[in-house]
């Protein structure tokens, strides 16, 4: 394991597919990261036994378990600052997270989301850009602020609407982009192309499967 890869936390509520592509990517060495903890709100998220399988630290932090939301997410934000993560992934977390944690990971926090952002946020966005009647969606990566799906947006993926499209269908192609995306930002993030902090900065040069690009007129 390379102990100078980009050290992650990476948080899931489901299947972990997301998580399965960053590892996959990182296998075949082409994103400079390495996951040091895998977090959870749900006990039966099945991406915690890939992290078992894979030697992986995990854990899971239940909202029930606490007195009240804020007391769950400063809980949260302290079983991720044990694992020291230099970068936070929300890897198909489906809570959003509050001001404890932000602070404690200030501009270290990137989400992806399935639609391209700032169309559609939350979580029916397939379903909302099909009852819209576009013929394009796809996928964000943004770092996540107070809002929902509302932070600086790092890059994005386009995939198209085909007729008769159901938000399972759609979905299910806008993740296949997902696990191709996500780990690309990742590993920018890694080698220095994409700065994160009170202004976001890219210096990556847009490839024809993703857009890179920063909402900062001064970027390089």
């Amino acid at each position: 394991m390379d102990e100078r890869a980009l050290k992650l936390a990476v948080l899931i509520s489901g299947r972990g597919s997301n998580l399965a592509a960053i590892l996959h990517a990182i296998d075949a060495g082409r994103c400079s990261a390495r996951v040091a903890l895998v977090l959870s709100d749900r006990p039966d998220a099945a991406g915690l036994a890939l992290a078992h399988a894979r030697g992986i630290a995990s854990a899971v932090v239940r909202l029930q378990d606490h007195v009240d939301r804020g007391a769950w997410d400063s809980a949260l934000a302290s079983r991720a600052a044990e694992a020291e993560p230099e970068l936070v992934v929300l890897a198909g977390f489906m809570r959003v997270l509050g001001p404890a944690f932000l602070a404690r990971f200030p501009h270290h926090v990137i989400n992806v989301h399935p639609s391209l952002l700032p169309l559609f946020p939350g979580k029916s966005a397939p379903q909302d850009a099909i009852a819209a009647g576009m013929r394009v969606s796809g996928c964000s990566v943004h770092v996540v602020d107070s809002g929902v799906d509302t932070g600086p947006v790092i890059a994005q993926a386009a995939v198209p609407i085909l007729p008769g499209d159901h938000a399972e269908q759609l979905h299910a192609r806008i993740q296949r982009v997902e696990h191709v995306l996500l780990p690309r930002v990742i590993d920018a993030i890694a080698r220095g192309q994409v700065a994160l902090g009170p202004e976001l900065r890219v210096h990556a040069q847009a490839d024809p499967d993703s857009t890179l690009y920063s909402l900062q007129e001064n970027a390089d």
